[in-house]
């Protein structure tokens, strides 16, 4: 597909393509989705893709939107002529056109009989855990991404095949949290053992701390602007830090607790620091904004 001619821009996005559609074929039902930004039938389709591909995730199905002006090599290698187009991708290949169907029924009727055709997500044991992967994969970067309605839609129907898996159950919860449901996150993870040390569990349960400590402010421009005035308040930064976590501007949150802690570091007990560490397992140690803002929290202990 790539040449000589062809511009780095367009080999990644040709790499892209081969790595999440005709890789992902190779197990998977890919749902193609040929698309633009100007596209307004394209926008009208986008939630009704996204659920469903969400409500089948667990029967191997997944979901690749291409922006035509973006990937235009890809593009014309399919002769799009119009959009939306949505092909059924399987080993490498079209398998259907999925193009005519617009509603939710309609797209789950075609799958329903692709899927009865196709060894779609076929075998157990090992081949079976490894095909759960990817769409854990895809629930954790829906996570990352802020889109928990989607993310809980991928790991409720996860649950359903494999609820012996601890970081499905975390994800959940974590879904829930972003969703602003924290009651039922927290009947979620009141099923997990007290024990388990898995680190998804950790971070969901880092997560609900958060969530419960940091209460949503109303009027967070007013504390903020009330905060700016009395610069040495620390329990205004502390409870501003809080009202944006609750909103999720981590970054700012982070800013915040960060000057608190080179302000006064011993400020009720450590506070500033205990609440940035949960922000920080919150989000993931392994995070690159976490080993980020933990470098800033180094420079501010030891200088």
């Amino acid at each position: 597909m790539a040449s000589l001619t062809t511009t780095a821009s367009e080999r990644a996005s040709i790499e892209a393509f081969r790595r999440d559609v005709l890789d992902a074929s190779m197990t998977a039902l890919v749902i193609l989705q040929f698309t633009a930004e100007w596209c307004g039938p394209c926008k009208a389709l986008n939630p009704i893709l996204d659920k469903v591909a969400a409500d089948y995730a667990a029967k191997g199905v997944t979901r690749v939107a291409i922006d035509v002006d973006k990937n235009q090599t890809i593009a014309a290698q399919f002769r799009i002529q119009s959009v939306p187009t949505v092909y059924a991708v399987f080993q490498g290949q079209p398998v259907a056109d999925l193009t005519p169907a617009r509603t939710e029924a309609q797209l789950k009727k075609f799958l329903d009989e692709i899927l009865a055709q196709l060894p779609v997500g076929a075998g157990g044991g090992d081949d079976a855990a490894a095909d759960v992967e990817p769409l854990v994969e895809a629930g954790q970067a829906a996570l990352a991404d802020g889109a928990h309605e989607e993310a809980y839609r991928i790991f409720t129907a996860l649950a359903a095949e494999v609820p012996e898996r601890l970081d499905v159950v975390a994800g959940i919860a974590r879904a829930l949290i972003g969703l602003g449901r924290i009651d039922e996150a927290e009947g979620v993870m009141a099923g997990v053992p007290a024990e388990a040390k898995d680190a998804g569990v950790a971070q969901a349960r880092a997560a609900l701390a958060l969530a419960k400590e940091a209460a949503p402010v109303d009027d967070l421009e007013g504390l903020r602007q009330r905060s700016a005035a009395a610069p040495d308040d620390l329990a205004l930064r502390y409870e501003l830090a809080g009202g944006l976590m609750a909103r999720g501007d981590r970054d700012a949150a982070a800013d915040e607790l960060l000057e608190m802690i080179r302000l006064d570091r011993t400020w009720q007990e450590g506070a500033a620091r205990e609440r940035l560490l949960k922000l920080f397992e919150a989000v993931g140690l392994e995070d690159p904004w976490v080993m980020a803002t933990r470098r800033r929290l180094s420079t501010i202990l030891f200088s």
